[in-house]
This record gives C-alpha cells, sequence and structure tokens, in this order.
C-alpha cells in the first residue's frame, strides 16, 4: 500500500553546499513562520557549534506540510566525520535531495553521501544551488554529478530519474527553477517536484508492526528516545512491543509517549502510522539498530551496520601546573564519568577506560568527530589533557596490516600546484587525478589518514593561504610505511612564569612563537616552534639587565609579530608523540607529556636503549 499522503526526504550535500538554508526556505514557504516572525538563519543548526563552525554535526528531523501531503525532511550532516548519522538516517528516506553548488560542482563529501544515497536505492532528485553565484556552471555541473552517479554504480532506473528532474536555485534568495533562465522567484517548483515526482513510502499499513530505531535522543526525565520509521503496521500509545536487539536479545516493552514531527518541533500523538517517522518512550536502553514489532508476530529487518572507527586519542585528568585555575572540573573521576555518558548517548564513538585506568580512549571518526566532543566538555567547565590522535589499524588476515585511507582534493591556483603536490607526497599521498582550470587546478589524491594530520596547515603555507582541502574516509588498504611527522623543532619552556616581551623579541627571530607578553607559562610547556629541527628550551621570562649607563635605544619599544594561535583539531594534528594538547575553558596549550627537561633527555635514552634492543 502506497502511504500517497507522506514523502520522506533527505537532503545530502558535500559541506557549506546550502542544505541547512534550502532547510530554512522550504519551512518559510510552507507557512511555519508568520509573516513578521523573526528566525535565525540556518535555524536547524542549533547546536552552538554547528552555528559557529557553520556545519552540520548531527541529523535534524522537520516536516513540512504542502497540498495536503506530509512532507519529512531530513537534513543530513555533509562532512565525513559524522558520516555515522548520514549512514542512518537515510534508512527513513525513500527518496533524496542532492544539492550541489553550481560553482564548485562535486566535492569528496558529495561523493560520500551520494554513494551512500545510491546504495540505500534512493530516488535522487539533483538541486543545483546558488547559480546566482558569479561563475556558476549549472549545465556542466549536472552533467559531472550523473557522471559521478555513474562511477558510483547508480542504476539504470536511478540515473533516469536524475536526468529528468534537475531544480536550479538559490536557497539564500529563496527561489527555485526547472530552468536556470526563467524568472521564478519561490520555492515553490521545488516542493511541487517533491511531492509530485519523488515516491510516497510503500508500505504494509494492515501488517504486524515494525519499526526500526536509527537515531537515539535523550531527555533527563524520560532518559532514552528511539526515533525510527514505521515500515509495516501502526505503533500506538499504550502498545506492548518487542524490541529485537542487533545481537538477537528480546525484550517486551510498553510504550509510554509517542510523537511525530511537526514542523521544527514534536507533537504528542495517539499513534504512528505505516511510513511516517515517529519518535517512542518507554523503551529503556534503546540503542541503534533496535526493532520494534509485534510480539506475536514479530518482523525481522535487516540490522543497520555503521562505519568502524578511523581514530582514537586518549583523555586524561590534566596534571599542568596551572591546572584548576580556568575550569571548576579537573578530577579523573568526574572526566571518566562525563565521558561513560557519552558512550551511552553517543553510538558512533567506542568510548573504553584503559586497563591501567590512567585515563579514557575515545575513538571516532576524525579529527573534528573528536575535536567537537572536547569543545563540547570544555564548555561545560572541564581541564583535561589528551595525547595525539592515533589512527586504527586493522588485520588483513594474513599478519599484514590495513590502515585507513582518504580520499582528498585541493583547489589550488595553478602556480602553487606543484608545491601542493610535493607537500602531499611527503605525507604519503598519491595523486589520482588533476584538472586544470582558467585559473585553478583540482587535484585527487590517495593519502593515509595518518598523513591528513597537520596537511592542511602545511598546505595552506605553500599556497599562501589561497587552497582548499577536502578529505574523505575512502577504505581500508595496505599499510603505507613511515610517514615524516613535523619537520621542525619547538622551542620549550624552562620555567612556570609568564611571558615578557624582552625574551620573546630575541626568540622570534628564531621561529614562530605561539605566546605573547604576559601569557602564563610552565616548565614544559611549548611556546614556539623553531625554524631548525631538534627541540630547544628558552626562557621566555628573561629579562634585560640593567645597568647604570643609559642607552641610546632605551625607549624602543620590542616589535612583536603576533603569536600563532591554534583551534582545537588543529593542536591535536600539530603534537608529536610525545606531547600532550592541554583543553581548558578560556585555553588551549601544547605541552611535553614529561615536563622535566633532564627527566626528558633520561626518556629519550631509555627509548633509544629499547630500540636497539629490539632491531
Amino acid at each position: 500500500m502506497v502511504q500517497e499522503t507522506i514523502r520522506n526526504v533527505a537532503i545530502i550535500a558535500h559541506v557549506d553546499h546550502g542544505k541547512t538554508t534550502l532547510c530554512d526556505k522550504l519551512l518559510r514557504a510552507a507557512g511555519a513562520f508568520r509573516e513578521n516572525q523573526q528566525v535565525e538563519e540556518r535555524v536547524l543548526d542549533s547546536n552552538d557549534q554547528e552555528r559557529e563552525r557553520g556545519i552540520t554535526i548531527l541529523s535534524k528531523n522537520i516536516s513540512i506540510e504542502y497540498q495536503g501531503v506530509k512532507i519529512n525532511v531530513i537534513d543530513t550532516p555533509g562532512h565525513a566525520d559524522f558520516g555515522g548519522e548520514v549512514e542512518r538516517v537515510l534508512k527513513m528516506a525513500d527518496g533524496a535531495l542532492l544539492l550541489v553548488d553550481a560553482f564548485e560542482g562535486c566535492m569528496p563529501q558529495t561523493r560520500f553521501v551520494l554513494r551512500h544515497a545510491i546504495d540505500c536505492g534512493l530516488k535522487i532528485l539533483l538541486v543545483i544551488n546558488k547559480i546566482d553565484r558569479d561563475g556558476s556552471r549549472p549545465e556542466q555541473i549536472v552533467n559531472d554529478t550523473l557522471d559521478l552517479m555513474m562511477d558510483l554504480g547508480a542504476t539504470d532506473e536511478q540515473l533516469e530519474f536524475s536526468m529528468g528532474h534537475v531544480v536550479y536555485c538559490s536557497a539564500v534568495n529563496g527561489f527555485a527553477r526547472l530552468d536556470p533562465s526563467d524568472d521564478n522567484e519561490d520555492m515553490y517548483p521545488l516542493l511541487d517536484m517533491m511531492i509530485g515526482e519523488l515516491p510516497a513510502p510503500d508500505v504494509d499499513a494492515d501488517g504486524p508492526l515494525a519499526m526500526q530505531c536509527v537515531t537515539v535522543d535523550h531527555s533527563e526525565y524520560v532518559g532514552r528516545i528511539g526515533i525510527g520509521r514505521v515500515f509495516s503496521g501502526t505503533i500506538h500509545h499504550g502498545d506492548k512491543i518487542l524490541v529485537v536487539k542487533n545481537d538477537g536479545e528480546r525484550a517486551v516493552c510498553t510504550v509510554k509517549q509517542l510523537f511525530t514531527f511537526d514542523y521544527l518541533g514534536r507533537k504528542e500523538c495517539d499513534e504512528v502510522v505505516a511510513g511516517d517517522i515517529g519518535a517512542v518512550v518507554g523503551v529503556d536502553g534503546t540503542d541503534i539498530g533496535d526493532v520494534y514489532t509485534d510480539p506475536e508476530n514479530p518482523v525481522e529487518l535487516d540490522p543497520i551496520e555503521i562505519d568502524p572507527p578511523t581514530m582514537a586519542v586518549v583523555f586524561e585528568p590534566s596534571n599542568s601546573p596551572l591546572v584548576g585555575r580556568d575550569g571548576d572540573i579537573v578530577g579523573g573521576r568526574q572526566l571518566k564519568e562525563r565521558l561513560m555518558t557519552e558512550r551511552e548517548n553517543n553510538v558512533t564513538m567506542r568510548i573504553e577506560e584503559l586497563p591501567d585506568k590512567s585515563g579514557v580512549e575515545v575513538s571516532g571518526r576524525g579529527i573534528l568527530h573528536l575535536g567537537v566532543l572536547m569543545e563540547e566538555m570544555r564548555r561545560e567547565g572541564f581541564e583535561f589533557q589528551v595525547g595525539r590522535p592515533r589512527v586504527l589499524f586493522k588485520s588483513d588476515g594474513q599478519g599484514g596490516r590495513l590502515e585507513p585511507i582518504e580520499q582528498a582534493a585541493v583547489e589550488s591556483p595553478q602556480e602553487y600546484a606543484g608545491k601542493v603536490i610535493e607537500v602531499v607526497g611527503e605525507a604519503g599521498g598519491q595523486m589520482v587525478s588533476m584538472e586544470q582550470g582558467s585559473t585553478l587546478s583540482h587535484l585527487e589524491f590517495r593519502i593515509p589518514t595518518r598523513g591528513i594530520m597537520g596537511l592542511k596547515t602545511r598546505i595552506l603555507n605553500v599556497s599562501h593561504g589561497e587552497a582548499v582541502f577536502y578529505h574523505t574516509f575512502l577504505e581500508y588498504g595496505p599499510y603505507a610505511g613511515e610517514i615524516g611527522g613535523r619537520n621542525n623543532g619547538a622551542m620549550i619552556s624552562m620555567s612556570t612564569e609568564k611571558a615578557v616581551a624582552y625574551a620573546l623579541g630575541t626568540l622570534q627571530e628564531r621561529g614562530a612563537l605561539f605566546v605573547g607578553p604576559g601569557d602564563e607559562c610552565y616548565e614544559g610547556m611549548l611556546v614556539g616552534e623553531r625554524s631548525k629541527p631538534g627541540d630547544m628550551v628558552v626562557n621566555v621570562a628573561r629579562t634585560k639587565r640593567l645597568g647604570n649607563q643609559r642607552s641610546s635605544t632605551a625607549d624602543i619599544a620590542v616589535q612583536l609579530t603576533p603569536p600563532r594561535t591554534f583551534t582545537l583539531e588543529e593542536a591535536l594534528e600539530y603534537i608529536m608523540d610525545d606531547e600532550l594538547v592541554e583543553v581548558t575553558p578560556k585555553n588551549i596549550r601544547m605541552r611535553k607529556r614529561i615536563l622535566d627537561a633532564t627527566e626528558r633527555k633520561k626518556a629519550a635514552v631509555r627509548a633509544g636503549l629499547v630500540k636497539k634492543l629490539n632491531d
């Protein structure tokens, strides 16, 4: 039975191609807001970090009522680090809007999300966005996208549908057109296409209940809330349902509350019918992939598989000399409790305490995925320290190692393309393709995830800040051998004092500084980067010796270059194995794992002896 009054549509795209902005305009066109209502831009990016970073981290569900049809719209993340969200929520959709920038065209994350949509068998409606942008080339982008779909194994039916269903729009200006040259100024052509051409859910409304949990929300009052689509039957408030876990474990629960999605919010209801998306309260400890079904006539559904984590980092309680100055929560017990709570709510991460109880290892899909959690915790008042992220290897079953391989793309001015190729090659990358435009070169590489760390900064340096760098997980491949780390040594503070301008003025001649006058420093803290290999211990508090004679240059102020600052992700990519990032609510500092210079030398000697014995 086809539920003609429901459409389940996912919006998929590369980062910053306009998914969330498009959702804003669809909501407004469907009458979700009053005419005079003031609404923030990107209203679906409700998380503070989403608004600041300009990306979608968590998938969102909204619904739109248009011409008597309920359209459930799923706004998905575009960044590969949050691919766990994309993979799951596509299970709820029957069709997808593939949003592609009319200037940039298909990018690495376009390939990532499109591959998942094709694998799920979705009908894909092409939406070419930003057609009002200078240099846009909508017709060429349509052809390129169809070529990409063919490369990714789209069926003839999927290709034929996408060829005949293309909408050109400018989400920021609120218009959609069936031809880029017409003059329509509203979003209705896109809404008409969504209800007229995208498939309605084909479900068994009279069959036994079958609903699968694809997203878990959490409430302090009712605990876990399972969100998913009803594939057959109807779920009612008060029903006794059988919950079947991925591992086959079964339990009978009672539905305590039911919700459906209503524009930007949820609306409590008595039933959710086949084909619709709902939220269920009452299943204790519900998890991704749980099937809610009829106890008398249980229905089996395919389990939901999520790509495994590719990178891990160890969280430890801070032992910095400045611990407790910025944050309120510094204990190891509170850190462990917070991360174990995250394990309950975040199924895309693997979180385990280390056997020696010294810290908690958190595994995720990339630096950004891990960085979002750290940023959230520092805003909650936590102080902690983390080591260098390590890549998670797999066995090939024959005694060899497999490591995660990324697909990377760089858009660079042509004059810097050679330097970019050289830098990526030093990081273990192999160039796959190169396309020359009028001013830009589009370069694509295969590169081990290990080589990605710190690569963006090096690419920006050699391209004078003009290159754009994207990457996404591609596959596990053979171990690529040793990859060089940071070439330059670090400047390390020798004492716990505030930095002085006079000392910094001398040190900046030897490299780039990370601190400014008056900044708190401590022994073992990284205060700069040398222009040569090898670490150097420095005195950031050295002052000028005062004599009884007046110098002719005494009143000339020290001219300091502004210190280099690091985001959390940049600091994680910068540090080496013997270094840590100290994270507090107000500061991000880098330091040596062993703060005392003498102890560091002893440890280096011991490590060298062990290496010789092993060799």
